[in-house]
């Protein structure tokens, strides 16, 4: 399969941008080249639009109605599925914070089932709605600091003014639990490497990088065995095009791995992760990259509630069922969380038991560190 990625919302480490809160990632994968096939209709399109290379930010809305009949023509002969990947990006910030300084592995006052159980995604919702947006900030500013002194204390400041918001909770666990967390923090923040240590690593943790993360698994999702054929062409920029050759490098190299967090959470399966490098194109020499640009631009108009013209309508009605959507945000880790949590059947007397046991052995052992 032939895949092309563009994105949209540039964000680096400007998480707050007012005017971009979410980053896109549109891919649109088709079982033909379109790099080559749909040359023909995209110069005409081109052609009726008097540009040298379709961009839909460009065109605008009459644009895209001007050239919707080649667009439509080139869905319909040639079949191509549409998926998006978003991150909203100030709660990348939270995520971040939650995952450094509750992580279990590097803070003893965290409950093992509190951490490696979906669990987690309770008391991250619970922590998350303890956060403002200048909290927020300051949390994702100490996060990237590459001055370990500086961030450091920033992040102890940070600690001590959440630890009043806990009272905010409606339960006496998830207070405990997020409490002893924090004030654990404060004593020892150089124990959890809350910040990153280079400008390389600033670029690793930042939400273009993350929603690649899920670009990836999306594209392997669409595959039909490890060994299947796929040519992944991403829209190039200085940036993060060598962030984003380095992880798809560590996932197919990773693609034998067994990723099992803990029980009841999602195994990551690289199995079908492509081996073959990561082409990095121009939309001025990419056909495909230009089709997903038009794609991705005309479905995040539709996400965020603005208008379509109907002569659009064919190319959202074909992937109603075909295309795919994953979201990372607090609220979408509520809602697929929640849930779960419903579907879940009531534990046995036995199973209580064992719940019990285990829970005392870890309180014992978390008390020695609160």
């Amino acid at each position: 399969m032939f895949f092309f990625v563009d994105e949209s919302g540039h964000t680096g480490t400007n998480l707050f941008d007012e005017n971009q809160p979410i980053l896109h990632y549109g891919i649109l994968s088709a079982k033909t080249n379109l790099d080559l096939l749909a040359v023909q209709e995209i110069n005409r399109a081109r052609k009726r639009c008097g540009v040298e290379r379709l961009h839909a930010a460009e065109l605008g809305l009459g644009g895209l109605v001007e050239i919707s009949e080649h667009l439509v023509n080139i869905q319909k002969k040639y079949r191509p599925s549409f998926d998006i990947c978003s991150v909203a990006k100030a709660d990348h910030a939270v995520i971040c914070f939650f995952d450094q300084v509750f992580d279990q592995g590097m803070n003893p006052a965290m409950s093992w089932t509190g951490y490696w159980t979906p669990l987690r995604f309770i008391i991250l919702v619970k922590l998350a709605s303890l956060f403002d947006e200048d909290l927020a900030k300051r949390a994702w500013k100490a996060r990237i600091d590459t001055n370990d002194s500086t961030a450091e204390a920033e992040l102890v400041s940070i600690c001590k003014e959440l630890i009043p918001r806990v009272d905010e909770l409606p339960d006496a666990r998830s207070k405990q639990l997020i409490r002893d967390s924090l004030c654990w923090a404060i004593q020892n923040p150089n124990k959890l490497y809350y910040n990153c240590q280079s400008r390389k690593e600033t670029l690793t943790v930042t939400p273009n990088i993350i929603g690649f993360q899920a670009v990836m698994h999306g594209i392997a999702s669409r595959l039909e065995s490890p060994k299947a054929f796929a040519r992944i062409t991403v829209d190039q920029q200085s940036q993060f095009n060598k962030a984003q050759r380095n992880l798809a490098e560590f996932y197919a190299s990773a693609r034998d791995v067994p990723w099992i967090s803990g029980p009841g959470l999602p195994k990551m399966d690289l199995s079908k992760i492509p081996t073959t490098p990561i082409m990095f194109k121009s939309s001025k020499n990419s056909v495909g990259l230009e089709l997903v640009d038009c794609y991705l631009w005309i479905f995040k108009r539709l996400m965020e509630g603005k208008g379509l013209a109907e002569e659009l309508n064919p190319i959202i009605n074909a992937q109603i069922k075909r295309g795919r959507f994953d979201e990372i945000s607090i609220n979408a880790i509520t809602e697929r969380w929640s849930k779960w949590f419903e579907a879940l059947p009531d534990p046995t007397d036995e199973q209580l038991q064992v719940a019990k046991k285990m829970i005392a052995r870890d309180e014992e052992r978390r008390k020695q560190a609160t």
